[in-house]
């Protein structure tokens, strides 16, 4: 196992790095992370969650999004109903409604138990804006970013044996043929 997250944590470094090349995501914007561990093991989505590779991502996460002083939010299953865990400086920050629930490895899955136990100041909260994010593992993460949604395509397809999805989002295009976009 040492080798694959070994493998799995330069698959998230490398394909992060890319997307961050081509996003400008503004400071104290939330990205959002969907992750089945149990797809990048290479397993069934919820049938083997592994926290180790759970802290693994968010750790990872953790630290390129602290380093751009952006907020990570954890999407759960949907046993919790895909409600996600931010800290609570966010929440607040964004007006996020907060609910009552704590992550588990059978319900919110190990990315959201990760981040449970290593955010300051967790807090659950069922509904986001979110600027961009990570899908590992075709997750759904697509409800929590806002419109219009941008794929952003990277080298990394994929991190273990889970398809990986990026995703940036630009302000909506209004307005008829005599609009102006661009300053």
């Amino acid at each position: 196992m040492e080798m694959e997250i070994r493998t799995y944590k330069q698959q998230l470094i490398t394909g992060l790095t890319s997307y961050f090349q081509q996003s400008e995501l503004r400071e104290g914007s939330v990205f959002v992370l969907g992750c089945s561990t149990s797809e990048i093991v290479g397993e069934r989505i919820g049938s083997h969650s592994t926290l180790a590779v759970g802290e693994l991502v968010v750790a990872e996460l953790l630290e390129m999004l602290n380093n751009r002083a952006l907020f990570l939010a954890v999407q759960g299953c949907e046993h919790i109903n895909r409600a996600l865990v931010i800290e609570r400086e966010a929440a607040v920050a964004y007006g996020f409604e907060i609910v009552t629930v704590i992550p588990s490895l059978q319900a919110g899955g190990a990315a959201a138990t990760a981040a449970y136990r290593l955010f300051r100041d967790p807090v659950v909260v069922e509904h986001i804006v979110a600027a961009g994010g990570i899908d590992i593992g075709d997750t759904s993460i697509g409800m929590h970013v806002k419109h219009v949604q941008i794929p952003v395509r990277t080298t990394v397809k994929e991190i273990g044996a889970a398809h990986t999805t990026y995703l940036k989002s630009r302000p909506k295009l209004i307005g008829g043929p005599r609009a102006v976009y661009e300053s």
